[in-house]
């Protein structure tokens, strides 16, 4: 009969057979806990890598004049509201129009700071500036008109963000470019608010008289892309002015 000493003997041997055949599923967990995080940093950081290429950018569709010239714009500021075609603003002497995405966004608010420093330009050329806005909240307009110095028009129906509207929502905040053009516009010492719709991307037109056509078209590839002034310039001096009377 086997003692007490024993089967006390047999059992500390059992238990220490456990623990060593308990140690390789415990390595394995480990290794497998790892392989989890690092797949997820790598999905991480692949996914940053794709966000700031323009891989996953939706492209935009050329807006043709004929597009444009039939959009319906509203009078903003006037103590009566005036609702008439696009076609108007350039009809005569062309145009140089920004689409804002949003008023109240500081990068919006230095590229109008930026296009309306060629206002003097523009007017010895005879080329008014315009902006179009896509909602009219609070006083987000007039705050907007601190920056900008031409008139500003209603375009509800969106279509000088179009013909195929792009968005860009998260992912602009991984991008590089993004953050750069906050840190440049907030070293200009501008400042914005969150107020209203602010991922539809905007851009910038050139459109010369009657049927000239469009001359210049840059839209937004992501938040703070702004028009190259001197691209600008160049396109309104190819603008060549019509008669009054010229459909």
């Amino acid at each position: 009969m086997a003692s007490t000493q024993d089967l006390s003997a047999e059992k500390r041997e059992a238990l220490a057979s456990c623990e060593m055949s308990s140690l390789p599923d415990l390595e394995l967990f480990t290794m497998g806990m790892w392989s989890i995080g690092l797949g997820a940093i790598g999905i991480a950081v692949t996914g940053i890598l794709l966000a700031n290429t323009d891989l996953f950018l939706s492209k935009p569709e050329a807006a043709s004049l004929e597009f444009l010239e039939t959009t319906e714009l509203k009078s903003l500021g006037e103590a009566e509201e005036r609702i008439f075609k696009a076609g108007e603003l350039w009809k005569k002497n062309g145009a140089v129009i920004m689409a804002v995405r949003r008023p109240g966004c500081f990068l919006c608010r230095e590229e109008a700071s930026e296009l309306s420093s060629l206002k003097p330009q523009l007017d010895q050329l005879g080329v008014p500036l315009y902006a179009v806005v896509k909602e009219k909240i609070g006083t987000e307009v007039e705050d907007f008109q601190h920056y900008f110095k031409g008139e500003i028009f209603l375009d509800e129906k969106k279509k000088f963000y179009g013909p195929h509207k792009r968005k860009m929502l998260s992912m602009g905040l991984i991008r590089l470019g993004v953050w750069q053009n906050f840190l440049r516009a907030w070293k200009n010492g501008y400042s914005g608010n969150l107020e209203g719709e602010g991922f539809i991307l905007g851009g910038v037109y050139v459109i010369g008289a009657g049927k000239q056509g469009v001359l210049l078209e840059h839209r937004e590839r992501e938040f703070g892309d702004k028009v190259s002034l001197r691209s600008v310039l160049d396109a309104a001096e190819k603008i060549k002015p019509q008669a009054a009377d010229t459909d």
